[in-house]
């Protein structure tokens, strides 16, 4: 029989490819530059320091897996700046100042993004690195508090190891691994700009492997046919063709992106002076394995077929439609390895504490192309001898040094290196580059200002003054009840100059813990405060300069951006803000094409801006822009078709097909899954949309792989058609089993060649094959207060595939809409370590639970069309001196700083703890600053930067006095989440009390004067034990209450990932009364007048019977109504005549014609704006059975299992006296 149109080529294996050897190319070093410069001091005093010639190495003796946070080392091992090496990390990254960028000055219309132009780049290539894919997890050893420890021990939790490398398959797992080769260059035509608009890039799939088959499935009805397959995995190189110059130009659209065409071309000569110098670590410990000393390998893999699988073929009813030419043969993408195996410490299950190593000997692609840290910026988690440059067998497990991992806050630390203590001094300018005196951008000609002149620019730093200022207002908090403000509580705003002011980064997108940053650990660890930064990296800005550079200009020593806290030594030479390094000032760059003025660097845009946006060159690619690819993972057993979100689904997916962020090579997929995983052929030219089952999920493959994801505009109408028959395809369907886990590695191999986003959509515990799951839940245990167990992960399975996924740049958001324990624990993995999002629907049903429903139908509508960003890296940077140690959030380490997204969103927060390693007494100025590099929807390589700068101060009540506590209560919450999963709940509520007595009890013993009975604390820390008491009330670690495991693994898994403006309404929600709404202090936002009530604190005594009040919890609203509110109220707003009326279930406020409902409904829309999950409401009559979800949340208030804030207060106070 003659196989129909569209019928299905042959299956592909899911045999294991042989592990491949790997090399690594590698080139002379970058000539160098501009050197450190002469002596001079970095802040008020005059010292002469010497300027070391180099970083030393340090020893490392352990990689640490990537997790749901990690912690890095304190020395990264850094290099001669002309030799080769083992560490895949060069410290000093010897690349030419690339990509200039161009100014704005004029202010931009609200809404639109600034867009400057270039000139084209010149040339570089990027050698690639190739490696076996080991991997292996790691065992922290977890230490044990008690209610008594102090809080300083609290954070030493947090030490847990192991590095996955980035395209990893550990050993044990099984996943493929590929070899692969790339290369770039660039036009080098050095001109000045003219006004251009370039055009759209292509970018096809990158090394897809081709399958062929022997056999095709003839067209029958379902679970009628089969078929058995053969596959061949073959690769073949190519080489990317050079994109031509960039233009300037200006943008003026918000959603839209530039880009530049690509023209055909050979691969580029080798420029010496541009190559890191990299050796691959598998060739070290395999001495069979040669090295390849060139820039690009082709690889073939023979896989064995598999055994004869059972596919079943049907036709689904729909329109025909044209046909997509097939794929071209692509190169294969380059993989890093990882550490040798010896080094690494083993872990079983989830480990959301982990600690980066700078030890790591393989070379990393993004790391080069990002550009690494200075090497002292880190600190070092271990140590242990520096491999070898030549190949050599794997040596034995080097024994235990003594740990320089980054101690936490109330530790000492270890006496540094003397290269490193004498660090480079800033030149010789009156002013240092981290002066609040100096804001950046002065003329090179300008007289800088003496010590005099310095002393009083400095005036407003010190404040120790004889006006104190209100942060540091003594507060006593067993008398001052009404603590709580009646406007929502802002960021402190950093003690700098007012044209510092102006240029630092908002607190929305980059805060830290304290707007004053210690001069040393030891006064850090007098406060004994948090120090850390929280990120918001990639959120909707309604502004955003956006700059297209030829050369975008960057520290020579440390890779920063150049940004409006530098340094201009004279019109040809910049200081760095953070290594202090002296860089030439590019050709380009001193060309303003705003203004059209020569001579002007500290105008350009780059310096007059601490957020923009640069438009990357080919430098910043490891692989061509790759289109924008989506696939759907539906959950089809009876239990899902039950709960009816296929329909919903499908409808949210129908609406907003044509909203997918993407451009004209976007591409989308479907499978569905019971016992039997069921494929889609969607391509152009079949009249129907077919689908293929494969009911051996033992060994799972794929069909037809060429047309299983299809470009979604040439196949719409056949795309259309599934989606209208899905929700009816399955209504009766006998099927209980859930085979998630083959179907994900099914879903994982579709997306191997070209990464994109996997959205997961699953109603219950999986049971069959890969990755099946047990119910570990006690329901007679949800109420214990002593032990609440299982917060960690049952399996590694789903750990283990989300890192294969992010070294595939692909990422896993999971939708769970459950009745019933689905094991949140385990299946949130797939998405914390590939960078995806969770959502969780409880008790999810169409109709028994509508509120959900919509739910669902609105947060999908958000999910399909907000901005993506694709294959990103994310990089920190902070001054010499500070170190990063810790990072939380869903990401996979792909280096000791470096932290791999397969996907960004707008939605998604970060943090990271900091410690002081090196005393700052040399600058009275510190700075932080994030690069995300990422691959927008429209396939432009983009990088985002955000720099913040913070003054740096020597006595604790200045400490205190820039405390932030929301940006505080945040990132002990992320870390008391680690503490539960590591430790216990029982220490994580434990160190959280700890963290208010050891703060109250240092600030009260070292800084206020005051003798009183009661609980003093600075106004800055006034609400601190409030916030904490909100947090041990929070689903997340309260006990006594009956909590479902599920709902606290997700509200862990929220703190984890949610930026903090979302997650302090989580923690502390907001309560207003609204039957009382006014005009007054209103605002005005889109043509709508926005009420602004009085916030009221969370207790019963606030609530009054003849009242109404709403309370914001985040993803959830309540109105409450008191059984005497005014009837007027009730009609108007409500639209019911009484109290009685007012049903029992009631989510949503009607549109009535009146006053008091467009206020009600103008807040409560402006309330919901911009919310990544969009929230419930519920109205709750008073004296209702609901009403006890509501009065869990009045915090202030007593409960069986938890104190009162009163008591609270008290509690703290006996054990400050204790």
């Amino acid at each position: 029989m003659s196989a129909p149109a569209g019928s299905p080529h042959p299956a592909a294996s899911s045999r294991i490819p042989p592990k491949l050897g790997g090399a690594a190319a590698s080139g002379p070093a970058a000539p160098a530059g501009p050197g450190p410069g002469p002596h001079q001091q970095n802040g008020p005093a005059q010292n002469q320091m010497q300027v070391p010639s180099g970083y030393g190495l340090h020893p490392q003796s352990y990689t640490a897996p990537s997790g749901h946070y990690s912690q890095g080392p304190g020395k990264m091992t850094s290099l001669p700046l002309d030799s080769q090496c083992d560490d895949y990390y060069s410290g000093l990254y010897r690349v030419p100042t690339q990509n200039v960028v161009t100014p704005n000055t004029a202010s931009p219309q609200p809404g639109a993004q600034q867009m400057y132009g270039s000139v084209p780049p010149a040339p570089h290539v990027v050698g690639s690195t190739l490696g076996s894919f080991q991997g292996a997890g790691s065992s922290a050893s977890h230490l044990h508090t008690s209610a008594s420890q102090p809080y300083s021990s609290f954070v030493n939790h947090y030490n847990s190891p192991a590095m996955y490398s980035d395209n990893s398959s550990v050993a044990a797992q099984g996943f493929p691994s590929t070899c692969g080769h790339y290369a770039l260059s660039t036009v080098s035509n050095a001109a000045y700009p003219s006004v251009s608009y370039p055009s759209l890039p292509a970018g096809d799939p990158y090394g897809q492997q081709m399958f062929t088959s022997q056999n095709a499935p003839t067209v029958r009805p379902i679970r009628d046919n089969s078929f058995s397959g053969q596959n061949t995995a073959i690769s073949h190189p190519s080489p990317l063709p050079p994109p031509p110059s960039q233009q300037y130009h200006q943008q003026q659209s918000l959603s839209g992106y530039s880009t530049f065409a690509w023209s055909a071309s050979g691969l580029p000569s080798t420029q010496d002076n541009l190559i890191q110098n990299h050796t691959s670590l598998a060739t070290a410990n395999d001495p069979t394995n040669p090295v390849a000393d060139t820039l690009s390998c082709s690889v073939m893999q023979n896989v064995q077929p598999p055994k004869s699988s059972p596919v079943i073929s049907a036709v689904l009813s729909g329109a025909s439609s044209t046909r997509t030419p097939p794929a071209a043969s692509r190169p294969v993408e380059p993989l890093a390895s990882v550490a040798r195996p010896s080094e690494l410490l083993q872990q079983k299950g989830v480990d959301s504490s982990s600690t980066t190593s700078s030890a790591s000997p393989m070379p990393n692609s993004y790391d080069a192309l990002e550009g690494g840290s200075y090497p002292d910026m880190l600190s070092s988690s271990a140590s242990s001898p520096a491999p070898d440059p030549a190949p050599a067998p794997a040596p034995a497990p080097a024994a235990p040094q003594p740990s320089k991992t980054a101690k936490p806050f109330g530790y000492g630390y270890p006496a540094l290196q003397p290269g490193y203590q004498n660090a480079a001094a800033p030149l010789n300018s009156g002013v240092p580059p981290g002066s609040p005196a100096y804001s950046g951008f002065q003329q090179y000609a300008q007289q800088y200002p003496g010590m005099n002149q310095l002393s009083s620019s400095l005036g407003g730093l010190s404040l120790q003054s004889s006006s104190q200022p209100e942060s540091l207002r003594p507060v006593n908090l067993t008398q001052e009840r009404n603590i709580l403000p009646m406007t929502p509580v802002w960021a402190p705003v950093p003690n700098l100059n007012l044209d510092l002011r102006k240029l630092n980064c908002s607190p929305d997108s980059f805060r830290c813990t304290l707007t004053n940053i210690p001069q040393t650990q030891a006064l850090l660890n007098k406060a004994k405060l948090p120090l850390g930064l929280l990120l918001h990296p990639f959120r909707d800005l309604t502004q955003l300069p956006v700059i297209t550079s030829n050369t975008i200009v960057r520290c020579r020593s440390c890779r920063t951006y150049i940004n409006p806290f530098v340094s201009f030594i004279d019109q040809r030479r910049w200081k760095c803000n953070l290594c202090y390094r002296v860089n030439d000032v590019p050709e380009e760059f001193m060309y303003n094409p705003l203004t059209r003025s020569y001579g002007e660097p500290h105008k350009r845009p780059e310096v007059q801006n601490s957020t923009v946006e640069f438009i990357a060159s080919s430098d910043y690619m490891l692989r061509p822009p790759q289109p924008a690819v989506y696939l759907f993972v539906l959950d089809v057993s009876h239990n899902a078709v039950e709960a009816g979100y296929l329909t919903i689904l499908c409808q949210s997916l129908l609406e907003n097909l044509d909203k997918l962020p993407g451009d004209s090579r976007t591409r989308i997929g479907f499978m569905t899954f019971d016992s039997t995983i069921h494929f889609y052929n969607l391509q152009e030219g079949l009249s129907q949309p077919q689908m293929l089952i494969v009911s051996d999920i033992d060994d799972v493959f794929l069909p037809t792989p060429d047309s299983l994801l299809v470009n979604l505009y040439e196949s719409k109408e056949l795309i259309k058609d599934l989606l209208n028959a899905l929700p009816n395809m399955f209504t009766n369907t006998r099927e209980t089993h859930s085979a998630l886990g083959p179907a994900l590695q099914a879903a994982f191999k579709l997306m191997s060649p070209t990464g994109g986003r996997v959205s997961v959509f699953q109603t219950q515990l999986p049971s069959l094959g890969a990755g099946l799951l047990q119910s570990r839940e006690d329901p007679n245990q949800r109420s214990s207060t002593k032990v609440v167990q299982h917060l960690g992960p049952a399996t590694d399975f789903y750990k283990k595939l989300a890192l294969d996924c992010s070294g595939q740049q692909t990422a896993v958001d999971l939708f769970l809409l459950s009745s019933q324990y689905s094991d949140l624990a385990s299946l949130a993995c797939m998405s914390k370590y590939s960078a995806g999002c969770i959502y969780y629907y409880p008790s999810f049903h169409y109709t028994h639970n509508p509120s959900q429903a919509e739910k669902l139908q609105k947060d999908l509508k958000r999910y399909l069309t907000r901005k993506i960003g694709f294959e990103a890296v994310m990089r920190i940077r902070c001054t010499k001196g500070l170190s990063m140690h810790t990072f939380h959030g869903n990401f996979f380490v792909r280096s000791t700083d470096l932290l791999s997204l397969a996907n960004i969103n707008p939605d998604a927060g970060f943090a990271v703890q900091l410690s002081i390693e090196e005393s700052l007494t040399d600058t009275s100025l510190v700075c932080f600053q994030t690069a995300l590099l990422y691959t927008s929807s429209k396939g432009e390589r983009r990088i985002r930067v955000h720099t913040l700068c913070l003054p740096v101060v020597s006595s604790l009540a200045d400490v205190y006095a820039g405390a932030d506590v929301q940006a505080s209560i945040c990132l002990l919450a992320n870390m008391a989440v680690d503490r539960s999963i590591s430790s216990s709940l029982s220490d994580a509520r434990d160190a959280l009390v700890n963290a208010v007595v050891d703060s109250l009890s240092a600030y009260g013993s070292t800084v206020s004067n005051l003798q009183h009975s009661g609980l003093i604390a600075p106004s800055s820390l006034k609400l601190f034990p409030l916030y904490v008491l909100a947090l041990l009330k929070q689903k997340a670690f309260r006990t006594g209450t009956s909590t479902r495991l599920d709902d606290r693994v997700y509200a862990m898994c929220q703190i984890k990932c949610q930026p903090l403006v979302h997650l302090m309404k989580m923690i502390h929600p907001n309560l207003y009364r609204i039957d009382r709404l006014t005009d007054e202090g209103a605002i005005h936002v889109n043509d709508r007048v926005v009420p602004q009530p009085p916030l009221q604190k969370l207790s019963a005594e606030k609530l009054t019977r003849d009242g109404a009040f709403l309370m914001d919890c985040g993803s959830v609203f309540y109105i409450w109504i008191g059984k005497s509110c005014d009837s007027n109220f009730i009609e108007d707003v409500l639209g019911y005549p009484n109290f009685a009326s007012i049903p029992q279930k009631m989510t949503h406020l009607p549109e009535l014609d009146t006053l008091s409902s467009e206020r009600a409904r103008s807040f409560i829309t402006w309330l919901r704006d911009n919310r990544p999950l969009n929230p419930i409401l519920h109205v709750v009559k008073d004296e209702s059975p609901a009403k006890t979800e509501f009065f869990q949340h009045l915090i202030e208030d007593r409960t069986e299992a938890a104190f009162s804030y009163y008591e609270f207060l008290l509690h703290v106070q006996q054990q400050i006296c204790k």
